[in-house]
This record gives structure tokens, C-alpha cells and sequence, in this order.
């Protein structure tokens, strides 16, 4: 499909001959796609050679049932957790990420400040003005739902 190729020969420079693969798209594909996939193909064949060679299982209700040093389990296996819990864990997290990005752009600032990155001179210190305004009003909001309240 290509031969090859001749450079032509501008004043001052050297010629050379370059060579050039039989099939170039076909070599970029094995050394992109082959280290991606290689993986994937363990991972289904691991799981594959255990659906086949594992045993079976029967279940009964002495096997499924939960052991409590020879005692019968009484009530539900898992305890209820109040919604309060799931909150405060969320609001944990929605501030983890305030604070985390917040932090990276409070490192980067001065690095940044100088770069026109967003079309916007200083567009790193709007956006964080944008962020913070997002920030406030949702805060507000949980205020008003009453999510701050401890009781």
C-alpha cells in the first residue's frame, strides 16, 4: 500500500530515505487497543472459569439463617438507621468536596491568575466567585429545609 517515500532535497539539507510500515493502522491499533483489552479478557475469563468449574449451591433456611452461638436471631438482621445519619453523611461529603476544591484553587491561584483560561480575564477568580455564590444559596436552602438542625 506505501512505499517508500523520498524526500526531496532542499539546499543545505541531506537527503534521506524514510521507510514506512506495511500497515501503519494496523500496528497503532495492536500497540493502543491490545494493552486496553488484555485486562477485560482475564477479567471474563476468571469469571467465566468460575461459573463453570464452581459448585452449586442449595440453599435451606439452617444454611441462609444467621448464627448466633446456637441461638435462634431474633427481630430483623439489619438495624433501621434513622435518615438523620444519611444526611449528615451527605453533608459531609458536600462539604469534603467544597473544601478539597477550594483548597486546589486557593495552591493553583497565583499560577493561574495570569492565564487567560476561560476567554474572561481572571475567568479562575470568577468562576471561584460563581462556585461560592453556588455554594451560599445552597446552603441557604438547607437552612431553610431545616438539614442543619440537630435534634
Amino acid at each position: 500500500m506505501f512505499d517508500d517515500v523520498a524526500v526531496t532535497p532542499v539546499a543545505g539539507c541531506v537527503t534521506e530515505t524514510v521507510e514506512t510500515d506495511e500497515h501503519p493502522f494496523a500496528s497503532r491499533i495492536v500497540t493502543t487497543y491490545v494493552p486496553a483489552i488484555t485486562p477485560e479478557i482475564f477479567g471474563v475469563a476468571a469469571l467465566l472459569t468460575s461459573i463453570i468449574l464452581g459448585q452449586k449451591g442449595r440453599l435451606n433456611k439452617a444454611k441462609d439463617s444467621a448464627y448466633e452461638c446456637g441461638m435462634i436471631s431474633e427481630g430483623s438482621i439489619t438495624p433501621r438507621f434513622s435518615v438523620k445519619f444519611y444526611l449528615v453523611a451527605m453533608l459531609f461529603i458536600l462539604f469534603d468536596i467544597e473544601l478539597i476544591f477550594m483548597y486546589t484553587w486557593a495552591v493553583s491561584f497565583q499560577d493561574l491568575l495570569g492565564q487567560n483560561l476561560s476567554g474572561i480575564p481572571n475567568g479562575i477568580f470568577w468562576g471561584m466567585i460563581w462556585f461560592l455564590a453556588l455554594f451560599i444559596v445552597g446552603e441557604i436552602y438547607c437552612l431553610k429545609k431545616g438539614a442543619f438542625d440537630w435534634k
